[in-house]
């Protein structure tokens, strides 16, 4: 398992993006619709492979027959870092060994791109959404590599959670990343940044 991207929530995807910008002082690339749970998206490339979406139900067209992924059906409140993913080479084996509500393979695409994502019958994954959400690319292809350079770089993600110390023991031996560190407190996530204007944080 590899740290793949962060995901920006919103109630609109104008606001999803205006949270990333206005946060690190960049303009986000547009991205495309995803059929299946009826979102769209705009993207932002970090350094080191990795990438920032934002992303939101698409009101133009209709509301999906399955909850919306990263549990954007239930999201209120203000756009903010709300769920990342992680990436996986065999999605079947992976989630074998993961918690209970980590999902089932659904396959995606968006534009020519396509992928298989791991997304559970309510949309949600454990530990109230801190659990990344397995991702599978085709080999050799990635979205990152698509995205204009940025230079911006992740420092550090914390996660949050009541129950942070467990979180961590059962994340452990599934995701190396001195980037990722854990927290006992509120549910929530931070990110740090390195960016052409200085530390930004999201």
């Amino acid at each position: 398992m590899l740290f793949d991207h962060l995901v920006v929530g919103g109630r609109t995807l104008a606001s999803a993006r205006a949270c990333v910008e206005n946060a690190l002082g960049v303009q986000m690339q547009s991205g495309g619709e995803h059929a299946v749970f009826q979102t769209h998206n705009a993207l932002l490339g970090l350094e080191d492979g990795l990438y920032l979406e934002a992303i939101a139900p698409n009101p133009a067209v209709p509301a999906p027959k399955r909850p919306r992924w990263y549990d954007l059906d239930r999201f209120t409140g203000v756009a903010r870092l709300s769920n990342w993913a992680c990436s996986v080479t065999d999605m079947d084996s992976e989630l074998a060994e993961m918690p209970n509500g980590s999902g089932a393979p659904v396959a995606v695409r968006r534009g020519d791109l396509a992928w298989r994502m791991a997304v559970s019958d309510d949309g949600t994954t454990p530990f109230e959404n801190l659990w990344p959400a397995l991702i599978e690319w085709p080999i050799g292809v990635h979205p990152a590599g698509r995205l204009e350079p940025t230079g911006i770089r992740l420092q550090r993600f914390t996660l949050s959670h009541p129950d942070g110390d467990t979180l961590a023991a059962v994340l452990a031996p599934h995701l190396s990343d001195d980037r990722v560190a854990f927290e006992v407190g509120e549910v929530g996530m931070h990110a740090e940044f390195d960016t052409p204007h200085g530390p930004r944080s999201l």
